[in-house]
């Protein structure tokens, strides 16, 4: 099974600056700390009123950084017994950002992927992380608008190159790379592969370490040993 689609990088923006303020910050750290508070809680506990700890523990929720549900609290149950408390727990999500874009957390699952299969009589670890990082990227190509979109969302900044392909500003598993250079290389270029291939385009990917910022190369249509659409 393919991992599912991690959030925009945008939403992920707009997650960690929300923390930017020292209230929220606060009152993420509070609720980070415990099973689960309500607003009242958290009200006392930082000396703000109950309004503005509303305020800011929604925003937080918003952002995907706590997680909500409604309890009564207390021991009275039925008629009478209240309307149930909205209780904030941190959420379980990740959130994290990188600037150029990294894409690490998914070099970790398609290797653990990889060497899952491998273990269940499926080939060598190699060949089973080249088969896996093709098939996460034909997933992930069928739901973007075209594979430069696709490349875009990646990390993998494309851009046009002299000879009417494309190179690669960014590799998004820059980091791995530099340690192990042929491993991450045969990972980019079937995930690439993959991207092209699920959103229906006609090119080839080439290995070529001094192409641009990643290892891999897409040629134009019309270069020689372009395939023939």
């Amino acid at each position: 099974m393919a991992p599912p689609d991690p959030p925009s990088r945008e939403s992920r923006l707009s997650a960690l600056a929300a923390l930017e303020d020292p209230t929220r910050r606060a009152l993420y750290t509070f609720v980070a700390a415990r099973e689960a508070t309500s607003r009242d809680a958290a009200a006392e506990a930082l000396g703000l009123s109950r309004s503005t700890a509303a305020f800011h523990l929604d925003r937080l929720a918003r952002e995907g950084l706590l997680a909500v549900e409604f309890r009564r609290l207390g021991e009275r149950t039925g008629p009478g017994s209240g309307r149930p408390a909205k209780i904030y727990r941190r959420a379980a999500a990740e959130v994290s950002v990188s600037v150029p874009e990294r894409q690490y957390e998914l070099a970790g699952e398609l290797l653990a992927r990889a060497v899952e299969e491998s273990g269940d009589g499926a080939g060598p670890v190699r060949e089973a992380l080249r088969r896996v990082a093709r098939e996460q990227g034909r997933a992930t190509g069928a739901g973007a608008t075209t594979f430069e979109a696709a490349l875009a969302a990646g990390g993998y900044e494309p851009r046009p190159d002299a000879a009417g392909g494309t190179v690669m500003g960014n590799c998004p598993f820059h980091r791995l790379a530099q340690q192990h250079t042929a491993l991450v290389c045969d990972l980019n270029r079937e995930l690439v592969c993959g991207l092209a291939e699920g959103t229906g385009t006609e090119r080839t990917v080439l290995t070529d370490p001094g192409a641009g910022g990643c290892c891999v190369r897409v040629t134009s249509p019309d270069e020689p040993g372009a395939p023939t659409p």
